[in-house]
């Protein structure tokens, strides 16, 4: 290996390992590393899904920033809420199967918090949040435990990936697309140009 190589340059770190935030991002052209955080998510005592999203983000670029002080940093995190209650990830099969039973005819929120800071700009960092209301259609016992034997299920907030499988369970979205995947793109290239990140829609050095 060429250690007197140069090293690509880079226009922020993605402080997650969520490939549906990868996927998302790299369609903005923009160049980043990735650098997964990882912090308590334990719900604090009356924390309401806007606060609980932009506090874990924050939290997950913070650590980030400790680490790449000279660098922007991209923090994010999604949850899915059901009549005030917040679905994380699911942790078995049964929880699954219990999380699609629960959205399955009705409509649910996905929030997805992002803050994007930076350790020598303290002034200049976002902290947002996005939602999102998703329709699920009538869902019967046999295709709720076909969909989690796909496994698809698992790993993701509500137990449903818009942009898999899932897409065959949801019947209409009011709001961002890309924030029910994960990162809502619009909000964030938005703040990317204000902040003089990187603006994917002007002309970039190669």
């Amino acid at each position: 290996m060429d250690d007197t190589a140069p090293v690509p340059k880079i226009d922020l770190i993605l402080g997650s390992e969520s490939p549906r935030r990868r996927e998302l991002l790299s369609t903005l052209r923009v160049r980043f590393r990735v650098f997964p955080a990882e912090v308590d998510e334990t719900l604090e005592n009356g924390e309401i899904p806007q606060d609980h999203v932009t506090r874990l983000a924050l939290a997950k670029a913070e650590k980030v920033a400790a680490r790449f002080p000279d660098l922007w940093i991209l923090g994010a995190d999604t949850v899915v809420v059901i009549e005030g209650s917040i679905l994380g990830k699911p942790q078995d099969r049964d929880e699954a199967c219990a999380m699609l039973a629960a959205l399955s005819g009705r409509t649910h929120d996905v929030f997805t918090g992002y803050a994007l800071i930076h350790s020598r700009f303290s002034g200049l960092r976002k902290v947002r949040w996005v939602r999102s209301r998703v329709d699920i259609r009538d869902l019967d016992a046999d295709e709720i435990e076909g969909y989690v034997t796909t496994g698809e299920p698992m790993g993701k907030a509500g137990a449903y990936a818009i942009q898999g499988i899932g897409a065959g369970i949801v019947e209409r979205i009011s709001g961002s697309y890309s924030n029910v995947v994960g990162l809502p793109l619009c909000e964030v290239a938005r703040d990317l140009k204000e902040l003089g990140v990187f603006n994917f829609l002007g002309r970039r050095d190669q």
